[in-house]
């Protein structure tokens, strides 16, 4: 090739070469971002593990990133009757209003007791101050009943101090959002719970509800052993915001908050719950091996992999899901306070 042709290349080069790089630069600017922040397990310590029978919890210690957020919870709201949960007579909505000056914070799986049904909160919502009705996505777990029950309120509903006891259930509502499928769930809960403590824990006056059946005696009974053995694991732990958990050997979820003060609050309703669900699951000739921290570090991580999908629940929640073929992951964003999310959901699917 002469000299003349190489001249001719070169210039080439020099022109065009840098244009495209200049075009693919403005192309990538224009890009929309992806809905969140990619999470980040690494920042997370965990320890444990601790056990009870068939139960092995670990702790999640981290950065607290809501110092002086004080939420209240949907139970503790409702016991100091500074909230009402309105009955609407439908079935998969709910109306919720604020009658304090502070944030509640309501959690995906909370059940609330009364009604013409007892229905479990579907999503994670922050109602704010003086908030108005507004209304709020639920699933029945009481599939019997549409009509008062005993003493009970018809219009509006008095408790949640239950939620969602197994991933199955929560599984149901978060992910498959079906009602038939909840109901389901519901009843093979109460199936596998009559295996492992003995009678029928189907209340006679409503056979179907689910909040009856993890209420009754001898459920209460089989659960407080776990509850009495595992509940003061936080003691003198400011950093704990959340935990994660096995039954049986496998890993089964984990609930981590943005902030300790939440977490601390919603303990107690966690345990109970992860206990049930552990009473539910025992097996007497099972004979597990035990978790590794390890273990539940790359399962955290794992989770945080799948490409994310963001959906608004309102103008203040956005939900973040992350899912792959053997877990999901939940990430609550409150847009108030600069997108930092508020709780993280993992759930191992098999």
């Amino acid at each position: 090739m002469t000299p003349k042709y190489l001249y001719t290349i070169a210039f080439l080069c020099l022109v065009v070469l840098p244009t495209g790089l200049l075009l693919n630069a403005q192309t990538q600017k224009k890009l929309p971002k992806t809905p969140d922040k990619q999470p980040v397990a690494e920042n997370y310590r965990i320890s444990g593990p601790y056990t009870h029978k068939n139960l092995t919890v670990f702790l999640v210690h981290g950065k607290d990133l809501l110092p002086g957020k004080n939420f209240l919870t949907l139970q503790e709201a409702l016991a100091q009757k500074k909230v009402r949960v309105y009955e609407t007579k439908e079935v998969n909505e709910l109306a919720i209003r604020n009658l304090s000056n502070q944030d509640i914070y309501v959690q995906a799986g909370d059940i609330v007791r009364g009604g013409e049904q007892d229905r479990m909160i579907s999503v994670d919502f922050i109602v704010p101050p003086r908030s108005g009705r507004m209304p709020i996505a639920a699933f029945c777990v009481e599939s019997g009943r549409w009509n008062k029950r005993g003493e009970e309120q018809a219009g509006f509903f008095s408790s949640s101090e239950n939620s969602a006891s197994t991933k199955e259930l929560k599984l149901a509502a978060k992910r498959t959002m079906s009602q038939d499928a909840v109901w389901q769930k519901v009843s093979d809960a109460q199936e596998k719970l009559e295996r492992n403590v003995g009678p029928s824990v189907r209340a006679p006056l409503s056979m179907s509800s689910f909040e009856l059946s993890v209420s009754n005696t001898q459920v209460v009974e089989s659960t407080e052993p776990y509850i009495d053995s595992l509940n003061k694991i936080l003691r003198n732990k400011h950093d704990v915001i959340g935990y994660a958990f096995a039954i049986n050997g496998h890993v089964n979820s984990a609930d981590i908050y943005a902030s300790n003060a939440l977490f601390v609050k919603l303990w107690p309703k966690l345990l109970k719950a992860t206990a049930t669900e552990a009473v539910a699951e025992l097996h007497q000739d099972v004979n597990a091996a035990p978790v590794a921290i390890e273990t539940i570090q790359t399962f955290l991580a794992d989770s945080e992999q799948p490409k994310p999908k963001a959906k608004d629940v309102t103008r203040r929640v956005r939900m973040v899901t992350r899912e792959d073929d053997k877990n999901i992951f939940f990430e609550t964003v409150d847009t108030t306070q600069k997108d930092a999310w508020v709780h993280r959901n993992y759930i191992r699917k098999q």
